[in-house]
């Protein structure tokens, strides 16, 4: 007759408290496992949350193309037409470093920079208010600008800024849009001004532009896209220097260093696991010898294979529960202390918790099936002479 669920979790439950310095040693091998694992999910998924953050401050990532010399609008046409993977390329032109910028009693010295139609796209900025440039603009050379908002608190203290008149080197603008202020480590923000490229032309009688952005579809094309546009520009202007670079390597750079070390961590976690559950098929097989005896005496008297066989491997299940269990509870308060200490961006994932008791499970399970395995298939006759 087969034990019911219950009393073969009671008898479990009594074995390893019968054993507790056993207990707690399998247990232990366990918990530093599922440590090293969860501390390595927890180090890798904090390195992804600080990378995000840094691309998220920066512009969208993109190519930037100079050419010593003159850029005009059908470079940028001639890249656009032979450049595959492209999502977005725009232009922009040194104008004004830091015109005098007035709004009533209110003054600035924002950067001033003409773009093109589809600046925001390539970019990555969204609009807080307002619009941004219509084709109608480009045509009619209209004299309308879009602001950042360090502008428009500097400026308008709080108050509306679209549809108002600012003054640059005393020339008037409309105000028609607002986008976000990107934030820089390097530097404080001064404020950013944004007018179109054709209203520049007019301006300045130039038709030159200072570089051309390309925005791929996906950041890993970064690299392969900034090759291909500095070879046909080197082809197009032949004898010029020509310079093509992206605005986040050196975050691409610190990503990759960073998996890096996560992947090694990990196979130091898988490692470290792997001992504990060594250390579970070890203990697992002297409780077998140990108590070869008992197993008998059980078999003789009726008790199923498959009993046994269950035993021990909800021995094994529940230790490594407890190790994994203690370990996850341990690892994300240790976690939260660091975070908080150097203001790094944290959130408990139910899913790395899952993954490494999962893996806990797994690892002291299959350490301790064949052990009990051979625990179920001992001879009760040869078992009870071993007493």
């Amino acid at each position: 007759m087969s034990l019911s669920p219950f009393d073969l979790l009671a008898l479990t439950c009594n074995s390893l408290r019968s054993n507790p310095l056993r207990s707690t040693l399998t247990t232990l091998g366990v918990f530093m496992g599922v440590a090293a694992v969860s501390a390595t999910l927890q180090v890798g998924s904090i390195s992804r949350a600080v990378i995000a953050k840094q691309l998220a401050e920066k512009d969208a990532p993109q190519v930037s193309v100079y050419v010593e010399g003159e850029l005009r609008s059908e470079d940028m046409e001639y890249l656009r037409q032979r450049l595959e993977g492209v999502r977005a390329i725009s232009a922009s032109s040194g104008f004004y470093p830091n015109p005098q910028t007035l709004f009533q009693d209110e003054e600035a010295q924002p950067e001033m920079t003409p773009v093109t139609q589809d600046f925001l796209l390539t970019s990555g900025k969204q609009l807080a208010a307002g619009r941004f440039f219509t084709p109608a603009d480009f045509e009619n050379y209209r004299p309308v600008v879009v602001i950042d908002q360090f502008l428009v608190d500097k400026l308008f203290k709080g108050q509306k800024a679209v549809g108002e008149t600012i003054y640059a080197n005393a020339r008037p603008y409309v105000v028609v849009g607002v986008v976000p202020t990107v934030t820089s480590s390097f530097r404080e923000p001064e404020g950013e001004v944004l007018m179109p490229m054709s209203f520049y032309y007019a301006l300045t009688g130039s038709r030159d532009i200072g570089s051309i952005q390309i925005r791929p579809y996906k950041i890993e094309d970064l690299k392969d896209l900034a090759d291909k546009a500095k070879q046909l520009m080197e082809q197009r202007f032949p004898g010029k220097d020509v310079y093509a670079r992206n605005n986040v390597q050196q975050i691409l750079a610190q990503q990759q260093t960073l998996e890096m070390a996560s992947n090694g961590l990990t196979a130091v976690g898988i490692i470290s696991l792997l001992i504990g559950g060594v250390g579970i098929a070890n203990i697992t097989i002297a409780a077998v010898m140990e108590r070869t005896p008992e197993i008998g005496l059980r078999l003789a008297i009726g008790a199923k294979k498959r009993d046994i066989l269950l035993q021990f491997i909800l021995e094994a299940a529940i230790l490594s529960l407890l190790g994994g269990t203690a370990a996850i509870i341990s690892v994300h308060g240790l976690t939260m202390v660091v975070a908080e200490t150097f203001k790094l961006p944290y959130e408990f994932e139910s899913k790395t918790a899952a993954l490494s008791l999962g893996s806990a499970l797994l690892v002291g399970v299959g350490a301790g099936f064949l052990p009990a395995l051979r625990a179920s298939q001992l001879d009760p006759v040869k078992a009870l002479r071993n007493s």
